[in-house]
């Protein structure tokens, strides 16, 4: 059995486990990434995040040739190749697994593919395909992820039945499809499913779609959802679904009727599972939650001295950018330097649907639920020149802050290229900025960012396109 040493040992080369290992690299330790998929970069990267953004943009290029009819500009109907339509997304991933392959090797950062399990604290051990490897480490990184939840109910050994792994595959269009909750992924994959020709029936046990979101960013989604899917069920509950010849029965329930209907095929999208299992943690001094997940501090330190956990497995909000910022603290942690991950440190959330809708900070319903007294201004995108030439002018932006300092606590969006705003808002909660400060930071005209600005002159009263008494 062969043996290696090495400073650090990073389990999982996602998001985060390869932020981790390189970061450790370039700050001088000798580094083991282990990986039990023969690509880099995780679910993120492999059937996650990007393979998803890249379908989506296909959906946004539909939804925009349908919509030029309106500016004088017919295309016909599109031809949807689902070959070549599945060849470029997977060459998308391959172009950046590769990429992160080629870093990994730049920074002599050793990668080992093969399952990892722990012996104890200090040992892991890695099935590899040349057989048995051990590696003792003074310091390990778990960053071993989450999977799609897919409760005993649901699992019928049908592949007709989905988690968003299989969906991101993309094998056919089914004719009927329903979206077993309204959370991020159901929406982004029942928005491409929607436009690429599927009829989509959202069923969510909520009385609202995307959890964590304000009700007036939701808004332009749920309009958006309503004219384009069949139907979205909000506060409606699936009691049971079993195989019906080619399609899949599912019975379902508002709580005062049952109705049972047929569908080609089910996308069950009700959460994450933390990989936990079948490591050996129960070797180590690692102590888990109720659902699985590594509890740490601050510091992305776990109960055992020399294991940290990183992104998904850490629980929290599972989002791939909070994962890279952990990664980095851990590290540091590593290398004798103090960094903490504390509610100061602003991750904000998107969510790819159409419109996209992105939040940074307090939201408007968490100040309320915590009794804080805040100042809320909004800058309809109707008000805005550029939402205009995009004839996007169902958006939003708002800023929440302090009465009494003035200083941003929240910012919301709901719009195009909302993703991509937020970053401004992000920016601004982390460095302390004031709405004064945004207000008087020039914003190029004609774009979109001017609504974060105008929001933000808009709370004294100064905004050039919205009127409101001075405040």
């Amino acid at each position: 059995m062969k043996t290696k040493k090495c400073d650090v040992v990073v389990v999982g080369a996602g998001p985060g486990g390869y932020a981790a290992a390189f970061y450790a690299a370039d700050l001088g330790k000798n580094v083991i990434l282990v990986e039990k998929d023969s690509d880099l970069g995780g679910v993120c990267l492999n059937r996650g995040c990007i393979p998803s953004k890249a379908l989506l943009n296909v959906a946004h290029v539909i939804e925009e040739a349908a919509a030029s009819k309106e500016r004088g500009l017919t295309f016909g109907s599109p031809k949807i190749e689902l070959d070549k339509l599945r060849a470029w997304k997977n060459s998308i991933i391959q172009k950046l697994g590769s990429g992160v392959t080629q870093l990994a090797k730049a920074r002599k950062v050793e990668v080992v593919h093969g399952k990892g399990y722990f012996e104890d604290s200090n040992t892991l051990r890695v099935e590899t395909s040349d057989g048995q490897l051990i590696i003792n480490y003074e310091q390990a990184v778990l960053a071993v992820g989450s999977r799609p939840a897919l409760p005993a109910a649901f699992d019928l050994g049908n592949p007709r039945v989905m988690t968003s792994t299989e969906a991101l595959e993309l094998d056919d269009i089914p004719e009927k499809l329903l979206v077993i909750g309204g959370g991020y992924i159901g929406m982004e994959l029942g928005t491409v499913y929607t436009t690429l020709g599927s009829e989509v029936t959202v069923v969510e046990a909520m009385p609202s779609i995307l959890a964590g979101a304000d009700a007036d960013l939701i808004r332009p989604v749920m309009k958006y959802a309503k004219e384009h899917m069949k139907e979205v069920r909000l506060s409606w509950k699936v009691k049971k679904i079993s195989t019906k010849g080619k399609q899949i029965q599912v019975v379902m329930t508002d709580g005062d009727k049952d109705v049972t209907e047929l569908y080609d095929k089910v996308l069950v999208s009700v959460g994450r599972t933390p990989n936990s299992k079948d490591i050996g943690l129960e070797n180590t001094k690692v102590d888990l939650d109720e659902k699985g997940f590594v509890k740490v501090n601050t510091k992305q330190e776990t109960s055992d001295s020399n294991i940290y956990a990183i992104g998904d497995i850490a629980g929290g909000i599972l989002l791939a950018h909070k994962a890279h910022k952990e990664a980095r603290i851990a590290v540091e942690n590593i290398v004798g330097q103090y960094a903490e991950m504390t509610k100061e440190v602003i991750v904000p959330a998107v969510v790819f649907t159409h419109p996209e809708v992105a939040w940074a900070g307090i939201t408007e319903a968490e100040a309320k639920e915590q009794g804080l007294k805040v100042k809320v201004s909004k800058c309809p995108w109707s008000a805005n020149g550029r939402a205009l030439t995009f004839d996007k002018t169902d958006g939003l932006t708002k800023i929440i802050v302090d009465p009494e300092t003035d200083r941003i606590l929240g910012v919301g969006i709901v719009g195009h290229g909302a993703g991509e705003l937020i970053a401004e808002g992000a920016l601004a909660i982390e460095m302390g900025a004031t709405a004064a400060d945004i207000g008087e930071t020039v914003h190029a005209h004609p774009t979109l960012s001017e609504t974060v600005m105008e929001a933000a002159e808009n709370l004294h009263g100064t905004a050039t396109h919205l009127f409101s008494p001075k405040r």
